[in-house]
């Protein structure tokens, strides 16, 4: 799989010193670049865990997936819609498939 960013869609998350992308992701990868949108520093070390896709506001982070897994050409963007995440799956002959995954917020008082 790989993580591309859609520089057309991506506005680096405004004025903010660090973009929603960069702040969740694990490995350290993404940054913004001088043109103030998320940039990727090397595709090879990603853990492609989806993390900046489910929280990029405007959808611009897709992960595409091999043949294997969704078809040639396929992409998976994610929207978080609060009380769930909506995965869109979108085929080369450019059906869409969508899949509903509910948010839950789990807490224990006991902790």
């Amino acid at each position: 799989m790989a993580v591309k960013i859609d520089k057309s869609l991506c506005n680096g998350c405004g004025s903010c010193k660090e973009s929603r992308c960069v702040r969740v992701c694990p490995g350290n990868l993404l940054y913004k670049n001088d043109s103030n949108q998320a940039e990727i520093r090397d595709k090879r070390e990603c853990w492609d865990c989806a993390a900046c896709v489910k929280e990029c506001p405007r959808q611009a982070i897709a992960m595409y997936l091999p043949a294997e897994i969704g078809g040639r050409g396929s992409t998976l963007q994610a929207q978080d819609l609060g009380d769930k995440i909506v995965w869109k799956l979108k085929k080369l002959d450019g059906s869409i498939e969508e899949f509903n995954i509910q948010n839950k917020l789990l807490f224990n008082s006991n902790l």
